[in-house]
């Protein structure tokens, strides 16, 4: 790799032994994947995918603390996943004693690291590190040194920003050294299209379950999506952006997406069309029943696959204020037509700390409590890896949900008729 003066100087350690270790872990990272040189990252702000105290890594919170004492802090403010506990959850005894006691006890230790590393706000733990209310938003062709897929394929994607899919801590250290190795997606080449889909639904596909059948055909390749027009329109628009925000998480944990291009929708499909398509792309057509054999193949791993539903998560990624505004007025009508006054499953809704502040300050608050669900800023995955609680049986909406944990995925439709204590529409 080429090294500018300055970058060759820090390796050499003329800030220290710890900033040369930094920039000796991002050459060896780019030199893995063949990065020729170094390039600035210039978002304002950056993203950790690790905003939890996990016992199992202590290892990592005592690197960073060597970090601290060294002196080093992020160059850029950054932005954090969200947090793994909430009390108001539900969580029975055993549950919260495997959380405090044998899970998350490292929470408290890691949250004041994050402070003295550079975290932007205390209230700033969120996948959707990008919407206006929190305001971690890149520039189109931004590089950035971000971790998160759902957060990443979202600023590749629908923003233009450039970013590889790092791991956690890499993308702390690019943001220390203020550079990240040029591989993968911060290349036009790297961005190009190798896969072809098109859809063929008569009906809007739900985003969630379009996401899984891409993510599972591309794997880690880029996707060229055309048929989407008439559903999604040709401007970025909040109802677009919010569809793509669950599409492409569905994308990035089905699969390994970090960046598609949506025909007429997408800066970079708008702007260079279908030169983005490298000669030789692989064609896949969907239509609605391929969409139904990718749910009906879904495995369930329930030991009573006919089990009542206990529990209900939808909001992975954490949900918009648009959203919460749509699935209280949905439940409110569903509670209606049923003549129930609550949720039938235990329901809860989780989004980023600034857009509840948002939504608490409207109507519609009160009225999603009055439903009896719970409004949350946790991750559901953090809750799932309880052990006791993967043997719950937990619906949602979330491909991304599904793939890491136990839970049971239905769409959206379905998720309102079983919280509201309909039948379930197939």
């Amino acid at each position: 790799m080429r090294l500018t003066e300055q970058q060759q100087a820090l390796l050499n350690g003329e800030k220290g032994e710890v900033m040369a270790k930094v920039v000796k872990t991002l050459v060896m990272y780019g030199e893995a994947f063949g990065a020729q040189r170094m390039v600035p990252v210039t978002s304002e702000m950056g993203h950790t995918v690790i905003s939890f105290g996990l016992k199992a890594m202590k290892p990592v919170y005592d690197l960073y603390d060597e970090l601290i004492d060294a002196g080093l802090c992020s160059k850029q403010k950054f932005s954090a996943d969200p947090r793994p506990l909430d009390k108001n959850v539900p969580s029975n005894f055993l549950e919260n004693l495997v959380f405090k006691k044998f899970m998350y006890t490292q929470q408290e230790r890691y949250e004041k690291q994050l402070q003295k590393l550079g975290i932007h706000d205390n209230n700033d733990y969120t996948c959707t590190c990008y919407v206006d209310e929190l305001g971690n938003k890149p520039k189109m062709g931004d590089v950035l040194s971000w971790a998160e897929s759902s957060a990443v394929v979202y600023a590749n994607s629908v923003l233009g920003a450039r970013c590889n899919r790092n791991s956690g801590m890499i993308e702390l250290m690019g943001s220390i050294a203020g550079f990240v190795p040029e591989f993968g997606l911060l290349t036009d080449e790297g961005r190009k299209a190798t896969w072809v889909i098109e859809v063929k639904c008569q009906h809007k596909p739900e985003a969630q379950l379009l996401g899984s059948a891409i993510g599972m055909k591309v794997m880690e390749e880029v996707p060229y999506i055309k048929g989407m027009e008439k559903w999604l329109g040709t401007e970025l628009n909040d109802d677009a952006c919010t569809y793509l925000k669950d599409f492409g998480a569905a994308t990035a944990s089905n699969g390994a997406v970090g960046l598609y291009h949506i025909e007429n929708l997408t800066p970079e499909a708008k702007e260079q069309g279908e030169a983005l398509i490298k000669e030789g792309a692989q064609v896949y057509v969907i239509d609605d029943a391929e969409l139904q054999r990718i749910q009906d193949n879904y495995p369930c791993i329930w030991k009573n696959p006919d089990a009542k539903p206990k529990l209900c998560f939808v909001g992975c990624p954490h949900m918009t204020l648009k959203q919460l505004i749509d699935w209280t007025e949905n439940v409110e009508k569903g509670l209606k037509e049923t003549g129930l006054k609550k949720v039938s499953v235990p329901t809860v809704f989780t989004s980023s700390p600034p857009v509840i502040k948002e939504f608490e300050k409207t109507e519609y608050s009160d009225r999603l409590k009055n439903c009896g669900v719970v409004l949350s800023y946790i991750c559901p995955l953090m809750y799932m890896n309880n052990p006791i609680c993967k043997s719950k049986a937990v619906i949602t909406s979330s491909n991304k949900l599904r793939t890491y944990t136990s839970a049971k995925y239905y769409r959206e439709e379905q998720i309102l008729d079983i919280i509201t204590g309909k039948e379930v529409r197939k």
